[in-house]
């Protein structure tokens, strides 16, 4: 069954770290201030290596978070295809 248009995992993401700071949150999975607050705001992906610094912190599966982003990613894809292919003219294929 497709899914009408999946969360980002960065919006899922604030959700699990509730009232953490984005500073004191960082810091506690080793990344910059401003890698995580990017992926909060939707502007970038959870990458494989963010996945596995995320599952300890807050006892989630590293897999939960890639097919979060996968899913999130094949649905946008899906919505440029369509959208692209919607302005292509149509041509009648001639038979000889």
């Amino acid at each position: 069954m497709q899914m009408h248009n999946p969360t980002h995992p960065g919006e899922v993401l604030k959700e699990y770290m509730g009232i953490s700071e984005v500073t004191a949150f960082a810091g506690r999975i080793c990344v910059d201030r401003t890698t995580l607050s990017r992926l909060l705001n939707g502007h970038t992906g959870i990458s494989a290596t963010m996945a596995l610094k995320l599952e300890p912190a807050l006892n989630t599966s590293a897999e939960m978070w890639m097919n979060m982003q996968a899913t999130h990613d094949f649905w946008t894809a899906r919505q440029k295809v369509r959208s692209s292919t919607a302005k292509r003219p149509r041509y009648a294929v001639l038979v000889a």
